[in-house]
């Protein structure tokens, strides 16, 4: 985490904290009080303390919503990209990420649902499959449920090297796992290119890439947004990664209070353009392992589905 999310986190931490603070100084002062038979009462009626009791109630309404809605509450985002790369043929990419399943089932049966509707060419998942082994089933499930017409592809991501090394995620799943890896697919007699990297090998980038023809339509799978500088004068016209999750906690107007991404908030979630490339930060299904709170705020978890299509003239 850097230095600036650290005190973004803090300063978050203490003005969340500061009106419960405040409401067991006010039941201290009441308890005194009553004790000495003054009149007690009053101390819970003042103004400033009916300002507390509002911002308090309020922030435990947050705290359940934040708790019991949104991280149930997917999204479908809908985006289209024109190029100049190709003529006729449209390829429609449904991209998810960070799942980190657990045992409870939470959004693995609506997002096969949603996906397969979506009638998708390809599937990508950017990483962080599990958030314990006794989830592997679950997971490999619901990968293995997932339907496209041309292929389904993943990368690992920092869960899934860290932790998960040893275990057989993607096997009888469908899903073709990339890993220092290119492939070539085709639509309607034209080519595009799917590179995947291994977040344990960021160093081996430009060795993925260089092969990829600088004719053809090229999208790049890695789990951080931390290699968007490093791909610079190579062909990818699409980087697809995940990890920030928005923040999982994100403030209105603000954004993301933490992504743990070497860039901070600079690409906290969403679409950006850097140079020639579109980069995409999905914001993820599930929410990071305890003893992280389970919760979601102003950051649902998402599916996007990205359209490619050709340049209109």
């Amino acid at each position: 985490m850097i230095a600036s999310e650290k005190m973004a986190l803090i300063l978050f931490l203490l003005l969340a904290a500061s009106p419960y603070v405040l409401e067991i100084v006010f039941l201290v002062r009441y308890i005194n009080n009553k004790s000495k038979k003054k009149n007690a009462a009053k101390i819970f009626v003042s103004k400033p303390a009916f300002a507390i009791h509002t911002i308090a109630a309020a922030g435990i309404i947050c705290f359940l919503y934040a708790l019991l809605i949104e991280p149930y509450w997917l999204e479908v985002k809908n985006i289209t990209i024109e190029t100049e790369k190709i003529s006729s043929a449209e390829l429609r990419i449904v991209h998810i990420s960070d799942l980190h399943c657990e045992e409870k089932i939470r959004n693995e049966k609506r997002l096969v649902e949603e996906i397969n509707a979506l009638r998708p060419d390809v599937i990508v998942f950017t990483g962080d499959s599990l958030n314990t082994s006794d989830a592997l089933a679950n997971f490999k499930k619901t990968m293995g449920d997932l339907k496209a017409g041309i292929g389904k592809f993943a990368v690992r991501g920092n869960f899934d090297v860290w932790n998960w090394r040893d275990l057989d995620l993607f096997g009888g799943t469908g899903f073709e796992l990339l890993d220092e890896d290119t492939v070539k697919v085709e639509k309607n007699g034209e080519s595009f290119y799917i590179s995947g990297l291994s977040c344990k090998k960021p160093s081996e980038v430009k060795k993925v890439l260089a092969d990829v023809p600088g004719d053809c339509f090229s999208i790049f799978l890695f789990h951080y947004p931390d290699l968007i500088k490093d791909i610079d004068n190579l062909n990818v016209d699409l980087y697809l990664c995940g990890h920030t999750h928005g923040g999982q906690v994100a403030i209105p107007f603000y954004g993301a209070i933490i992504t743990f991404s070497k860039y901070g908030k600079k690409y906290e979630s969403g679409m950006y353009k850097v140079g020639e490339t579109i980069l995409y930060v999905n914001r993820g299904i599930g929410m990071e392992s305890s003893p992280a709170p389970k919760v979601r705020f102003f950051s649902r978890p998402e599916i996007t589905v990205i359209d490619i299509k050709p340049k209109t003239k």
